[in-house]
């Protein structure tokens, strides 16, 4: 890995595609590849923007659009075929996830009897929300919404991630249930939400290369942290500097480089509950890359 421009002909370099979200803490760890600072001999990379939700479907339909792509853990099983998991840049709870919000107080047992807006079938918190609350009813209405939801009265109460989880109070919202603090008391484990995977037919040296890439870009983004937070408060919402730090504090920080035992456990964890729950259908093999 190096930080100057590859000087080998064109015709060496591969491009990929790279699907991720356009959120704080996708833009602070990849940061160092979105600005070139961080470069890989003999590949580039295209980036994509786009919702999680949006980056599931594209990776469970017609055999993935991207050649790496950010996903919930969720949707692995659905797109195990074509993907393996990388073994980094993974957001990984450790006694934090999403947590259920609603426009007046409730006790927990009452989310099985409410319509809950959601951010999307396949994310990770859906998945935990039907584990949490079996029956509840859902509502699908993108994770930016799910907020408005709630306050405009399309849903009783709203299943929130990323920065919503921040900023939940600042709209009169209160909290019901925080699913983060549920999975750690019941599973001692951090709570798994999104990764990143690498299409299979690549092979094993270019999804070796894809490993050691976004390990590089995390790693200078931890090293550099006042620049990548700078560039990263351009995606961060309604987030000032002050959350913003202690959201990024949260899901990026040294076992984002590499997940040790605890996290990838987690992530089979989850994902063998929901397939024992009858929520994901078909059982996943959880294999990463390795590095």
């Amino acid at each position: 890995m190096q930080q100057q421009d590859h000087t080998g002909g064109a015709d060496q370099i591969r491009e990929l595609t790279f699907g991720h979200t356009p959120d704080c803490d996708d833009a602070f760890m990849f940061y160092g590849l979105a600005t070139h600072k961080v470069r890989v001999p003999g590949l580039r990379f295209v980036h994509h923007l786009c919702d999680i939700e949006t980056l599931n479907q594209r990776a469970v339909v017609d055999g993935g659009q991207y050649d790496v792509t950010a996903l919930s853990f969720h949707a692995y099983p659905y797109a195990q075929r074509n993907y393996a998991l990388l073994p980094c840049g993974g957001s990984l709870g450790e006694g934090f996830g999403p947590v259920v919000v609603a426009g007046h107080p409730l006790a927990p047992d009452e989310i099985r009897n409410l319509t809950v807006a959601v951010p999307g079938a396949l994310t990770s918190a859906c998945l935990a929300l039907r584990l949490y609350a079996p029956g509840v009813r859902t509502v699908e209405v993108g994770f930016e919404k799910v907020l408005s939801a709630v306050l405009d009265g399309k849903a009783e109460a709203g299943l929130v991630i990323h920065e919503g989880q921040q900023t939940y109070s600042r709209h009169g919202l209160f909290k019901v249930a925080d699913l983060g603090r549920w999975w750690h008391e019941t599973q001692s484990l951090p709570m798994p939400m999104s990764g990143n995977a690498v299409r299979r037919s690549l092979g094993p040296e270019i999804a070796a290369q894809v490993s050691a890439a976004l390990q590089a870009s995390i790693r200078f983004a931890l090293e550099h942290r006042e620049e990548a937070l700078a560039y990263a408060l351009q995606f961060a919402g309604d987030m000032d500097l002050h959350m913003a730090e202690q959201f990024l504090a949260m899901r990026v920080n040294d076992s984002t480089l590499l997940y040790d035992e605890n996290g990838r456990q987690a992530i089979s964890r989850l994902l063998a509950l929901g397939h024992g729950a009858g929520v994901i259908p078909e059982s996943a093999e959880v294999d990463f890359v390795a590095g």
